[in-house]
């Protein structure tokens, strides 16, 4: 094969003989063949295929023949594509992100090689195949790993964009590999369970089970124990924990201060006069900004605002730093942000400082008259009686919510070594604070609210406190026994899913990737265990060798074909209509049928038809 190259090539190996027999083979025929790979480039060959003189065949019935080895382990079946092009194609698309027209550059640039969009896209698809299937043949291999490390955490957890392309992973906690992926048309636990039952299956039994608090993910991991007969512990993420009681805790109020922001209309008021301000000072604004500089740092000198353009720069930036509530935020979202509390606080913060700069008010007529609209806009938040009430429950509620997060360790960024002496004392303290929060409860009067929110946190440790413990896992003795810790939170599965939509964003462009994350294959997953070097070399060895690895598999599926022998997977089939299911969710299989003209005019045609009243 090393003489291959552009133009017409004779390929005759040396005969073999026959396996069946032991006897001689002659030319069958004589064949062109086209190819294209990485090592040799568009190539044409012309090969001859030898036969048994015997006319023997194979279990199968197959008549046995004698391709070119060489041509077998470089071009993937029927296709003109070499292995090698395929892999150097998945490697760009899922672990480079690129676009296909800068794949299809690449081929051409750096080996001559041409090929279509839609081929990048076929071939694309094509790779993480190939990936799961040589993922599964190495299952034995990751199995004795896994069980080396004296187990594995299972982390579960499934995502999707607008309600379209659910994947769901099931991930190695320790190793951070992803043992498993898949399509599902809804987050259920009818779907979830065959998925990691296949897995536990594969990779042995986990030692501990990381999960969130979904309706769907807890029943698919128990009914999954009680298959398996184990007691490991099932751990409910702290951080969706505390989320969850957050919501519950701070959403009513928290809605209630939105709505009544949006009724006064302060947001849009600001940013009108913004745009406005922003309109006077015009050209001058380079020159305005850099005496806001000054006065930004001129504290000592008194409360005031100055004249001119530099003073419609100061108003102009007081309105900016109100509206700008959201660099009081942490990035965690609600409820662990509270974005319509801290435009509160700046409201009244500004409002203040509105007071003392008009104490003093500028000269120039139309500063003073921008400040006081300000100071209007402003005021509706002290005349609304409800801003103060709503207020006032939500900082009352936030301040239980957020000492419950410093006894989690929550309110920070986790510690990177925490131990089982860490642990211990971190539950000794929520015993204690549980404790506490019991016995100031109040039991009657006017304080209501702070009993109900009170209730409510119980309530939550009530039904979920048996799980938020058990992360320190006793190591067998055959691995050198000792303990290991399972994290606290999901956050190896979250960042998993947050990672593979920032990729897709880039690669893509798009801000909504729910057509994306739908035609994304389930394997794709896969593709991100061969950043791990030591999955790799369970894989492959290395990444330059995984051309040979999926010819490999190729080669023996292609022999076991040939004696007869069935390698098709049946509890992988079992799972594919498993997950086939149907369900109240519109998948796109089922869209590309119900979105038509054609079942719209079925339909019509139906409810025009004047037929009479069914009454059955």
């Amino acid at each position: 094969m090393g003489a291959l190259g552009v133009g017409q090539i004779h390929i005759a190996e040396v005969r073999l003989p026959c396996p069946i027999c032991g006897g001689a083979t002659k030319v069958q025929k004589t064949m062109p063949r086209i190819g294209r790979t990485l090592t040799h480039g568009p190539f044409e060959a012309r090969e001859t295929v030898y036969e048994c003189a015997g006319k023997c065949r194979w279990p199968s019935g197959v008549r046995v023949v004698q391709h070119a080895a060489c041509l077998q382990a470089s071009l993937m079946p029927g296709c003109v594509i070499g292995y090698d092009v395929m892999v150097f194609v998945g490697l760009k698309r899922f672990l480079h992100h690129c676009q296909r027209e800068e794949i299809c550059s690449a081929l051409l640039d750096q080996y001559g090689v041409k090929i279509s969009t839609g081929e990048v896209s076929a071939l694309s698809v094509r790779f993480v195949q190939y990936l799961a299937r040589l993922h599964r043949v190495r299952a034995p291999k990751i199995r004795e790993t896994l069980e080396a490390d004296g187990g594995w955490p299972m982390h579960v957890d499934a995502t999707g964009e607008a309600g379209r392309g659910t994947l769901l992973v099931v991930i190695a906690g320790w190793r951070q590999w992803v043992l498993g992926s898949w399509k599902i048309a809804t987050e259920r636990s009818d779907l979830i369970l065959p998925c990691i039952r296949q897995t536990a299956h594969r990779f042995g039994p986990p030692c501990a089970a990381m999960r969130d608090l979904g309706k769907a993910v807890t029943p698919a991991i128990e009914a999954l124990l009680g298959e398996l007969g184990l007691n490991i512990p099932v751990l409910a993420c702290h951080q969706h924990f505390l989320a969850d009681i957050g919501r519950d805790l701070l959403e009513p109020d928290h809605a209630q201060l939105r709505d009544l922001f949006r009724r006064t209309k302060i947001r849009p008021q600001l940013r009108t006069l913004i745009r406005e301000l922003g309109r006077k000072i015009g050209k001058n604004i380079h020159s305005a900004r850099d005496a806001l500089k000054k006065w930004r740092s001129a504290v000592d000198n008194g409360h005031k605002v100055d004249s001119g353009a530099e003073g419609i720069a100061q108003v102009r930036a007081l309105a900016q730093w109100t509206l700008d509530f959201k660099a009081e935020a942490s990035g965690l979202d609600f409820p662990f942000d509270r974005p319509y509390l801290d435009f509160y606080n700046r409201c009244k913060t500004a409002l203040r400082a509105s007071d003392a700069f008009l104490r003093n008010p500028p000269p120039d007529k139309n500063v003073a008259s921008a400040l006081r609209r300000f100071h209007r806009i402003l005021e509706a938040i002290e005349c609304e009686v409800p801003f103060r009430e709503v207020t006032k429950r939500l900082r009352r509620r936030a301040a239980l919510f957020d000492k419950l997060r410093a006894v989690l360790r929550m309110a920070t960024t986790l510690p990177e070594n925490e131990d089982e002496q860490y642990l211990n004392r971190m539950r000794d303290e929520l015993d204690e604070w549980i404790v506490m929060l019991r016995k100031h409860r109040p039991t009657r009067g006017p304080a209501v609210d702070i009993r109900e929110a009170i209730d409510l946190i119980l309530k939550h440790i009530d039904v979920h406190g048996s799980n938020l413990w058990g992360h320190c896992i006793e190591l067998p003795q055959c691995v050198g026994g000792g303990t290991r810790l399972v994290p606290r939170t999901n956050a190896i599965a979250e960042n998993f899913f947050k990672k593979i939509k920032h990729d897709e964003r880039r690669r893509s462009g798009r801000k909504n990737l729910g057509q994306d994350l739908e035609n994304m294959p389930a394997e794709a997953a896969l593709a991100y265990n061969l950043e791990h070097d030591d999955y790799v070399s369970l894989l492959c060895g290395s990444l330059d060798l995984l051309p040979e690895a999926f010819a490999e598999l190729d080669r023996n599926e292609s022999d076991a074909e040939l004696l007869g022998v069935n390698l098709e997977d049946e509890e992988q089939e079992c799972l594919e209509a498993a997950l086939r299911i149907a369900s109240a969710s519109l998948c796109s299989a089922d869209r590309q049928i119900i979105r038509t003209d054609e079942m719209d005019r079925r339909i019509g045609a139906a409810a025009r038809s004047r037929a009479p009243r069914y009454c059955g």
